[in-house]
């Protein structure tokens, strides 16, 4: 997939995953309205400044059967619901298979806790 806007990287997903990808960017962009959004690395990404990948927060990716929604430092935001994986260096991130597991107020706080880092 080598698409070069958000919008275009979604409408190339399959549903279910297209559909989990427009509700995330719905949640991220409600959550982030300071943020840089666009493409970076082959998949969306929302950052502070005035690309995306400067001061990196979340991150959508999409695989064959699931969608990463990730935050650059998840490991340090505070998760009582333990549905975040931690990953490489600070990262952590979640696998959504359907609309379902968007959860937008856990998510929502989620981003703030990781803005507040990169501030």
């Amino acid at each position: 997939m080598s698409s070069t806007t958000i919008d275009q990287y979604l409408a190339d997903l399959e549903p279910p995953l297209r559909e989990v990808g427009e509700q995330l960017r719905t949640v991220i962009d409600a959550a982030l309205p300071d943020a840089t959004a666009g493409m970076w690395h082959g998949h969306p990404v929302w950052g502070l400044g005035d690309k995306p990948g400067r001061r990196p927060v979340g991150l959508v990716k999409a695989y064959g059967t699931y969608v990463t929604f990730g935050l650059w430092r998840g490991q340090e935001v505070d998760d009582p619901s333990g549905r975040l994986a931690p990953g490489a260096r600070r990262m952590a991130s979640v696998r959504l298979r359907t609309v379902a597991d968007v959860d937008p107020t856990l998510f929502t706080g989620w981003l703030g806790r990781a803005r507040e880092l990169e501030r």
